[in-house]
């Protein structure tokens, strides 16, 4: 049926999420879930907000989240945008304030999807490297362009830049739009959400997937100057109006109300994160500094493909990327310390079979 393609379609290489086997139980470290189920409050609102009101559409405006984000980052509602995941929220953006005659820049080592919307919407684009320590290195981004996106924390790299070293460059960089994609940024790193009070070409993104525990509610966000956002809503009204539904809107409103269970969430992941990078250590793994809720992290002998076939024949699944720079590392989402524990054990009798 190809022939039926247009030629984009031809030159598309779609992103490839994480494996989602069927064929029996895994504990799943590959996909940057939360570990713990989401807020309480979230649940109760979208169970009640289900019933005989789903033959009604959703709220186009999503006003009740909107206002909820705003509240939650002292912004106004005008600031806000939300969408169907980050991903979608990400696709307006670049489809809205990226496209640019001038090239936009992005790291050539983090979020897989920013490469496949460069080709979907045709955007002129050149890729900065990071540095020899998957540093990103803001400094690299002062050249001439139409637009700048990069992961806060980056994935897969886990690490992350400090809102000061963003300001520098928002400062330097006037006449673009500046992204950050701080899908993992509750895990441990600053958010440059209060910069955008102050610099309106700066727009920040966000996601429910990962601290609020609402993946599979599909729900992203996005926080910046009014005259962003109005563009990326011509955008949204012109592809999809009614983005999300009743019960995504009134759990995500919930979630972003629920303050106290987001912390506690993210004080567990992170404390356990910290447990398993001293106990990788001590088996001479290298571990990147984290600031999300997965570690990079390559083993004595660079042999990561390997230990993920065995990880994944004893019901462990990790991420591995068969990317050059990263081939020897595996991606290693936080799970429970119960299911951390197990990946442990079964990590140890790989790397003890392997020296027998």
């Amino acid at each position: 049926m190809s022939q039926f393609w247009s030629q984009l379609v031809h030159h598309l290489d779609p992103y490839v999420p994480g494996e989602q086997p069927k064929d029996q139980r895994y504990i799943k470290l590959n996909t940057n879930e939360c570990p713990y189920p989401p807020s309480p409050r979230a649940l109760a609102a979208i169970e009640a907000a289900g019933g005989a009101a789903l033959r009604l559409y959703s709220d186009p405006s999503c006003g009740v989240l909107k206002q909820a984000t705003a509240d939650f980052y002292g912004v106004a509602p005008e600031n806000v945008f939300v969408g169907n995941g980050s991903d979608e929220v990400l696709g307006h953006v670049f489809h809205g304030l990226l496209k640019q005659d001038k090239p936009l820049l992005y790291p050539d080592l983090s979020y897989g999807f920013y490469p496949i919307y460069k080709l979907l919407y045709e955007i002129n684009a050149q890729e900065i490297p990071l540095r020899q320590d998957f540093s990103l290195c803001l400094d690299d981004y002062r050249v001439d362009n139409g637009g700048i996106i990069f992961a806060n924390p980056n994935a897969p790299t886990g690490l992350a830049v400090g809102v000061a070293e963003i300001e520098r460059l928002l400062q330097d960089n006037t006449e673009s739009v500046v992204v950050v994609d701080e899908a993992y940024v509750d895990f441990g790193a600053e958010s440059a959400v209060p910069l955008t009070k102050t610099y309106p070409n700066l727009l920040v993104v966000q996601t429910f997937s990962k601290s609020r525990a609402l993946a599979g509610l599909r729900v992203g966000l996005a926080i910046g100057d009014a005259g962003l956002i109005q563009g990326l809503e011509r955008i949204k009204g012109s592809f999809h109006p009614y983005t999300l539904g009743r019960m995504e809107l009134a759990g995500a409103a919930a979630s972003m109300q629920d303050r106290a269970h987001l912390l506690a969430n993210c004080s567990k992941v992170v404390a356990t994160r910290e447990r398993i990078t001293q106990a990788l250590q001590q088996l001479n793994f290298a571990v990147l500094p984290s600031k999300t809720n997965f570690l990079l992290v390559r083993p004595p002998a660079g042999n990561a493909a390997a230990l993920y076939r065995g990880l994944k024949q004893r019901g462990i699944l990790v991420r591995y990327f068969s990317t050059e720079r990263i081939k020897e590392y595996l991606r290693i989402s936080i799970g429970t310390d119960a299911e951390m524990d197990c990946f442990m054990e079964k990590l140890g009798e790989i790397m003890t079979e392997a020296a027998a």
